[in-house]
This record gives structure tokens, C-alpha cells and sequence, in this order.
């Protein structure tokens, strides 16, 4: 289990960089905004207690208990990454500027091509719309593809979305997870 840093870790933490979490050939890459100061000071993505992915991603299906920030590198085992689309770290996701989430948008498609993962999923709508210029994108698979990877946006599970509850949440990541085993099965 993580431990929580101490004020002057989350300090230095400010625009430190996470590795990712992945290989070739992934069912599904999840994609961040950015990393938060919690974790980047733990080197975790999605370390901040609040943050609902974890509890999301077992609501959904996706792992058979709930994960802590700290097993991140077992979801390669069950074939799920992690990335970002922004990798530096940041108190809050609005002091990323609009370019520098496009630019982030341009990599994360390098990425993508590179790594071939069966889905991309976007964790936080105004990101996904900003950085591949889809203003009117919903919550939920998109016609857009990066190759032959399919793209699904998935709210953001930050403890601030509050207007999606966590059943909500494990709802939407459940639906993901159905049509990541449907391609799966084809």
C-alpha cells in the first residue's frame, strides 16, 4: 500500500514525469490527463485516495479485486496499460495550456501506433476534445481510431467529477470492458 508523501515530496514533484505502464499488443492502453502531484511524488498514476479509478476499474471488470496504485505493472498481466496524455505532473489538470494538451494528443498517437493496443481509453472528456480536436465528443467509443486502435472516452474519475458517481463510473468502464472482450472474441 502507497504511503502518503509529505509536502515537501509533493513540491518536488511538480513537472516529474511517471513511466508508463506498457507493452506490445494491450486489450486496453487507459490514458490520463496528467499525473497529479500525489503521484507524481509516489511515482503511481492514480495515487491520490480520491481518485475513483482503481475502485472503477474493478467495477468494471476489468481486475478480480481492487488494485492500489502500487500493483499498477500487475495490469499488464491482464493486459491493461497506463499512460497519459500529458506527462508532467501538476497540482491541477487546468494549468495545462490547450497546446500543450494537442502536442500531448500528437504523442499519445505516436504512442498508440507504436504499441497497438486493441483500445485506447481516454480517462476525462474536455482532454480527449482538446487534444484531437473533437469539440462535440461524448463519454463512450468514438468513430475516431488511431490505426486499428479503437477509441473509447471515459469521465474523468477524479474525486472532483462529482456529477458521476462511482456506480456510475464502474457502470461506463463496464461498458467498456464488454466491447474490449467483444473485439477480443472476433
Amino acid at each position: 500500500m502507497s504511503t502518503r508523501p509529505t509536502k515537501d515530496q509533493l513540491a518536488a514533484a511538480h513537472n516529474a514525469t511517471i513511466p508508463d505502464v506498457i507493452v506490445p499488443g494491450l486489450d486496453v492502453l487507459f490514458c490520463g490527463i496528467n499525473p497529479g502531484l500525489y503521484s507524481g511524488a509516489l511515482g503511481q498514476h492514480f495515487a491520490r485516495p480520491g481518485n475513483r479509478f482503481w475502485p472503477a476499474l474493478h467495477a468494471g471488470g476489468f481486475t478480480p479485486r481492487r488494485y492500489t496504485p502500487d500493483e499498477q505493472d500487475d495490469l499488464l498481466d491482464l493486459k491493461l496499460g497506463i499512460t497519459n496524455v500529458v506527462a508532467r505532473t501538476t497540482a491541477r489538470a487546468d494549468e495545462l495550456s490547450d497546446d500543450e494538451l494537442r502536442e500531448g494528443g500528437k504523442l499519445l498517437v505516436a504512442k498508440v501506433l507504436e504499441y497497438r493496443p486493441r483500445w485506447l481509453a481516454v480517462v476525462g472528456i474536455g482532454a480527449y476534445r482538446t487534444a484531437f480536436g473533437f469539440p462535440k465528443a461524448h463519454v463512450g467509443p468514438q468513430d475516431h481510431r488511431i490505426g486499428d486502435t479503437r477509441v473509447w472516452v471515459l469521465p474523468n474519475p477524479s474525486g472532483l467529477n462529482a456529477h458521476w458517481t462511482p456506480a456510475g463510473l464502474g457502470a461506463e468502464f463496464g461498458r467498456l470492458r464488454a466491447a474490449s472482450d467483444d473485439c477480443r472474441n472476433r
